[in-house]
Parts: C-alpha cells; structure tokens; sequence
C-alpha cells in the first residue's frame, strides 16, 4: 500500500465512524436530545486531548483556533441539527452533500485552486449518489431547513479550508489542534444546549456507554484522523471521503435495525462509492512537485451529510 493510500484509508476511518451515529443515537441515547449530544460528544473530547497533549494555543492562534473550532463544531452542530428536524428524512443528507461543491469554491478562493471539472463532476456525481440512497418518495421541503442545511455545510467546507490553509504552528501536532478546535466548539455549544434544551436528562449505563463511544471514537480519534487527513491529502480528496458516511449508516440501518436496502439505494451507494474513489485520483500532470507553498485542491468534509435525526443514512 502506497503512502498516500495509507493516508487515506485512515481518513475514511472519520466518516465511516460518523455513519455508526445514528443507530447508537437511537439504541443508546436518550431521545431529543441534538444538542446536549453534541455538547457531550465535543466539549470532553476536546478537554481530554487538552490534557493528553498539555499544549494551549498561542498568540493568534487562539483567535484561529477559536474560529475553527466554531466552523467545524460549534456552528455546524445546531445547524445542521435544525436542518434535521425540519427537513424530511434524508433531504437534509441531500442538503448538506452540497459541502464538497463549497469546498472546491472555497479553496478556489482562499488557497488559489483552481477547481477542475473532473472535481466537479465527482462532487455532482456523489450528491446523486447521496440522494439516492437517503431521499425518500414525497419528501417536502422546509424553507428554514433548508437554509439551515445549507449554512451547516457551508460552516464546515469553510472550517476545511480554513484548516488547510492554517496548518498548525510549528511545534504542534495534529491532536493537540484537534483538542484546541473541540474545546472552542463545545463551550460554544454549553450555553446553547442549556438554553434551548433545559437541564441535562437523568442517564443510566447505557446512556453513558454510547455518550462514551460518541466523545472518545466517534469524535476524539474521527476528528484527529479527519484533521490529520486535511494537512496531508488535497481538499478534493478529503471532502468526497464524505459519501462514506451516510453508505455506512444505511448497511448498519440495514444490519443491525433492519431496514431494506433497494435497488435504487444499492445503485446509490454504488455511485457515491465510485465518486469516492475517482475523487482519491491525481492526474499525473498534478503529481509534480510545484516551488513555494503548495495546497491541495480542495479539501472537505465528509460530516454534513451524517446528521439527519430522521434517517439512518445521514447520521453523523
């Protein structure tokens, strides 16, 4: 296995976590709960790599890591959360597979790529396949929603970006910048998961079990390989590892809650799949070297269509 096969094999370990959400949201957690979930799953997280790495941000970074903690976790949790609950099953899965195209405008803009149209036509190609597999007959949409949707992927593509323009300071590794981005993100979501959801709901060991999943594997390490793959691979790369999320969401709903799986939702999964891997594909004219500094294409971000309180596929 090549090196940068290697690389991206770790990546995709973020957004096939990421499918798991759903199932262990509905068997483990207790109901209604979005927000109060997504403060448990970032703020311990990000305080355990704190003390894990014993490193704090300096200088500007703390306005940096503050901003990107805000884009990947803060803002893109409740966004994308509303857009989950008011939006039909799935269509929010849709919504939100719009993030690899702000991706690749976004790094246009901010890293000077150039976006091509093989990497648009990939990035089309997988929200197709999204939407076949998560998009149900009838679904109707919500002006709100969708907006919400739209804004929860932006919020990440532009974290993404950000991320990949920023690097690290010199002397930090991957997991300390993870531990700062979840910190900022969690205490960004303490007072509005108090505030919209009132006190914390009585847990019991199950409870506690799966909040325990969702905060060490489903966000300390997704996030820590997800960031890592951001600083090592082009942005087109990262963010078409997204489809895999709601492709392991709709087999675990198929396995493990067993819901059917169709010949449409097969042929989806089989087109998000193989957008996945045409998007892991550098053409060998971009393979060369270039003086000064470089960037990937665009990188993204596999989480906006894994939310979707109502479908299995779109969990994250």
């Amino acid at each position: 296995m090549s090196r940068k096969a290697a690389v991206v094999a770790l990546t995709a370990l973020a957004p096939i976590s990421w499918g798991s959400t759903y199932v262990v949201t509905t068997e483990f957690l207790p109901p209604d709960r979005p927000l109060f979930t997504g403060l448990l799953r970032a703020l311990p997280a990000g305080l355990l790599l704190l003390a894990l790495t014993r490193k704090l941000p300096r200088g500007a970074w703390w306005g940096k890591a503050a901003l990107l903690g805000v884009l990947n976790i803060g803002a893109f949790f409740p966004l994308l959360f509303l857009a989950a609950y008011r939006l039909p099953g799935g269509v929010a899965a849709v919504v939100g597979s719009a993030g690899p195209l702000f991706v690749v405008g976004l790094a246009a803009l901010f890293l000077g790529d150039r976006p091509t149209v093989r990497t648009l036509l990939t990035a089309i190609a997988a929200a197709f396949g999204v939407s076949l597999v998560v998009l149900k007959a009838g679904a109707a949409l919500d002006l709100v929603g969708v907006i919400a949707g739209l804004f929860s992927a932006l919020s990440m593509s532009a974290g993404t970006v950000l991320t990949k323009r920023w690097g690290r300071p010199e002397g930090v590794g991957a997991l300390a910048l993870t531990g700062w981005q979840l910190t900022a993100g969690g205490l960004v979501l303490l007072p509005v998961a108090f505030l919209l959801e009132g006190a914390p709901p009585a847990l019991n060991s199950t409870h506690l079990l799966g909040y325990a999943y969702l905060a060490l594997g489903n966000t300390a390490v997704s996030y820590f390989l997800w960031f890592r793959g951001i600083e090592r691979l082009s942005a087109s790369s990262v963010t078409l590892l997204g489809p895999l999320s709601p492709i392991t969401a709709a087999v675990i709903g198929w396995a493990a809650l067993g819901q059917a799986l169709g010949p449409v939702q097969l042929v989806g999964m089989a087109i998000a799949f193989g957008a996945t891997l045409a998007g892991q594909w550098t053409p060998k004219e971009n393979r060369r070297p270039r003086t000064g500094r470089t960037f990937g294409v665009a990188e993204g971000n596999g989480q906006n269509a894994s939310m979707d309180l109502k479908s299995p596929a779109v969990r994250r």
